[in-house]
């Protein structure tokens, strides 16, 4: 393990850590049922993986695949290639995934923009595409010959016209900065201590997302992490507590963090062994920390009102109640 600075609290595992969490990993290399899948971490290629799973169990898939560039995965080599190869390999990761959902399944798949161009006319031949999202990425160094590029597609998309979507549990609360009255009284707004707050209704454009660094907790080496607050507004949105959640790239596990943290079921697939045991790590800190920063009291805080959210040990305590 390399040394840290006091105050950087990225998730490391030694030699120890590995070995005792090596014994949890799932190796799978036949036919297995829905119940061997729950709470497992599962380590292999995706799509050699996918054949084995049940047909017709998973509410929500959540589908983060490596983008069309050249990245190394702690040693597993992921390389750009061209377009239509990239588009074959993709199509055939659509056609592994699809008999796993249910008719009335959601599916939120990760790009980057030149991946997206790639992805789009494949979703739209295998499922229906209700939205892309577009978050901000705020990460990374400026661009000299182009606009920097801070963000990043999600396509929304379901198995059929029957589908769950819940917008009252991925409110935005927002600042009001010129309050309005009527009668003098607040027209959809509330007075708090802290200021004035509107709940509104989320539109495809995120601002609000803080991209894990090294002072956050559910920070790792990962070179690809998604954050916990986007996770789980997706998670939120398109499932019910209980459903069955997929993630055949797991990376080092948001998506499993981020479902037993709202009392979801769930499985995901790895191919490095090393990032299973990151997210294993992670899945035991979040049976004693279920908190996901930005995300307090049932809502979800624009990122520059943290001074308003709740800091107190109570109020830390209440809110991991709300997931007892």
């Amino acid at each position: 393990m390399k040394d840290m600075a006091p105050k950087n609290r990225t998730l490391q595992c030694n030699s120890t850590d590995i070995k005792r969490l090596s014994g949890q990993i799932l190796s799978i290399e036949k036919s297995v049922g829905e119940d061997e899948l729950e709470g497992r971490v599962i380590c292999g290629n995706t799509l050699n993986v996918l054949p084995h799973l049940p047909t017709d169990f998973v509410d929500l898939l959540i589908l983060d695949p490596p983008y069309n560039l050249s990245k190394n995965y702690n040693g597993n080599q992921f390389k750009e290639k061209g377009k239509r190869a990239y588009q074959k390999w993709f199509q055939s990761v659509l056609e592994a995934v699809k008999p796993t959902l249910k008719p009335n399944a959601t599916v939120y798949v990760c790009a980057d923009w030149k991946t997206s161009v790639l992805m789009a006319p494949l979703l739209e031949s295998q499922l229906q595409i209700r939205n892309r999202i577009t978050w901000e990425r705020e990460k990374g160094r400026g661009a000299k010959t182009n606009w920097k590029n801070n963000t990043e597609d999600i396509w929304f998309c379901t198995a059929s016209d029957s589908y769950y979507f819940n917008v009252d549990a991925v409110k935005l609360k927002r600042k009001v900065i010129a309050p309005y009255t009527v009668d003098g009284k607040p027209k959809d707004w509330q007075p708090e201590e802290q200021g004035n707050y509107r709940l509104t209704h989320p539109s495809n454009i995120w601002t609000d997302i803080t991209v894990p660094f090294w002072s956050m907790p559910e920070n790792t080496d990962h070179p690809t992490q998604k954050p916990e607050k986007l996770i789980a507004k997706l998670i939120l949105a398109s499932s019910r507590e209980n459903d069955f959640i997929l993630d055949p790239f797991l990376g080092s596990g948001t998506t499993a963090v981020v479902a037993r943290k709202l009392g979801r079921r769930f499985c995901g697939i790895e191919l490095n062994r090393e990032y299973c045991c990151w997210a294993l790590k992670r899945l035991e800190r979040a049976a004693d920390d279920p908190i996901i920063q930005g995300y307090t009291g049932g809502v979800f805080w624009e990122r520059n009102s943290l001074s308003a959210q709740p800091k107190s040990v109570e109020s830390r305590i209440q809110q991991k109640e709300l997931f007892v």
